[in-house]
């Protein structure tokens, strides 16, 4: 089947998750700049995850520039990142609210973890589907940079517990890590 739907579904959903992570910004109660420095935590929670929803759906982008098809594997494998992409403004919201707090760190982290899982199952799927021979799996190759994300993830959960601090650097490395859309894919359809 065609994998126009799955697309735009995809990108109305983290177009959704946005929105709702901007209207969760709220105005400051005062008219000085003290007012809004008490917003900082969830101002930057919110950038992080504004960055961690973009890179996802550049990724999620490029992925499907390289299949040719989907399956309902495929969209299941796609609904269950969307799912875990769906927490993450709550995530953001309880991790700003309770300036970074121990326990909202480490779910954030859960959440990025499970959905950095998400996104390895589907480039997974989507490998079955079109072979290990397709242009989608020589682009991909080993997928160091997803197994190194997960890694830094479980890290930073359980920092949470003992440095939020670098917690937070540990999301901030990864959310570098990714920045830059996936060479791999835009080599491979250069060629």
């Amino acid at each position: 089947m065609s994998k126009s739907r799955l697309e735009a579904f995809s990108d109305g959903v983290i177009a959704i998750l946005i929105t709702i992570m901007v209207l969760e910004l709220h105005v400051p109660e005062g008219a000085d700049l003290a007012a809004l420095s008490n917003l900082t935590p969830i101002f930057l929670s919110y950038v992080l995850s504004f960055v961690f929803l973009g890179i996802y759906w550049n990724n999620h982008h490029h992925l499907l520039q390289l299949a040719k098809h989907v399956n309902g594997t495929i969209l299941w494998s796609n609904l269950h990142l969307l799912f875990w992409l769906s927490l993450i403004p709550f995530a953001t919201g309880w991790m700003g609210e309770n300036s970074f707090a121990q326990w909202p760190i480490a779910l954030y982290g859960f959440v990025l973890w499970m959905s950095g899982l998400a996104y390895y199952i589907l480039a997974q799927r989507l490998i079955s589907l079109h072979g290990n021979d397709s242009m989608l799996a020589t682009a991909l190759g080993r997928k160091v940079k997803e197994i190194l994300s997960l890694g830094c993830y479980t890290l930073a959960i359980l920092f949470a517990f003992i440095s939020p601090g670098v917690s937070l650097a540990i999301y901030v490395f990864v959310a570098w890590l990714w920045l830059i859309p996936d060479q791999r894919i835009e080599k491979t359809l250069n060629r």
